[in-house]
């Protein structure tokens, strides 16, 4: 029998092989990207004590404000460089990328390169 091609399973498989490698500590905290069809959502986690250290997103009153007449790539760029000034904030400097499993290519791409301009080495 045939099944038919589940575009979010096949995501969350390549999440959890990426994963295995991809861990995050609280020197070096994993910057972990999803984006729904509408918004894109990043977070800085701590996976030693399970927390998350440090998030932005498009949801977010203050990011929706100055994202609210941009395209998704460049709302992607400041969702990037909101996550990194608030790590900067906290005194963290270095991250691990976690892409969740989509290709590194237009908005996980632009969030990164977002990241990395405010000042976060990946």
């Amino acid at each position: 029998m045939v099944t038919p091609y589940d575009r979010r399973a096949a995501r969350e498989k390549r999440h959890r092989r990426v994963r295995r490698r991809v861990f995050g500590t609280p020197e070096r905290p994993r910057l972990t990207v999803f984006r729904s069809n509408r918004h894109i959502y990043a977070q800085l986690v701590d996976d030693d004590a399970g927390r998350t250290l440090a998030a932005a997103s498009t949801v977010e009153a203050e990011i929706r404000e100055r994202t609210r007449d941009m395209r998704p790539l460049e709302a992607a760029r400041v969702v990037g460089e909101a996550a990194a000034q608030r790590a900067l904030a906290k005194g963290i400097r270095k991250a691990v990328f976690d892409r969740g499993g989509y290709l590194y290519h237009g908005c996980v791409a632009a969030l990164a390169e977002g990241a990395r301009g405010a000042g976060l080495e990946f």
